[in-house]
């Protein structure tokens, strides 16, 4: 059975799906971009700053479900310029102190609504 996760204090989702969804002792993730929860507007600027709101977002998600980021097993950054990876992974590494999770890096052609990074993560507790 699947329980979905929803939070004020991460943007609504620009399309029809869920911020999260737990199935079991597993939670899954959808993908965050800079977007404000607050004014639900998208924040383009400079990448870290970016990068620093995504992994905000990802934190709100997962406080509402009850999970932490000592949790999470899996992420995916997407990125639009490979370039950007060092600034991105030394904002990301600062959420994932000890024991940090698998992860894939890959450059896209494009994000939504012109953001420059998503992150997506699976966590699982138990």
């Amino acid at each position: 059975m699947s329980k979905i996760i929803e939070t004020q204090d991460a943007p609504k989702p620009v399309g029809p799906y869920s911020q999260a969804v737990q199935v079991g002792p597993f939670l899954y993730c959808s993908g965050q971009i800079a977007i404000d929860p607050k004014s639900n507007e998208v924040r383009l600027g400079p990448v870290q700053d970016q990068a620093e709101l995504v992994m905000k977002n990802i934190e709100a998600v997962l406080t509402k479900a009850g999970y932490g980021f000592e949790h999470v097993v899996k992420t995916t950054i997407f990125l639009k310029r490979m370039s950007d990876f060092s600034v991105v992974n030394e904002i990301y590494g600062r959420y994932f102190k000890k024991n940090p999770p698998a992860r894939s890096t890959v450059e896209v052609s494009g994000l939504p609504k012109g953001v420059d990074v998503e992150v997506e993560i699976t966590a699982h507790k138990g």
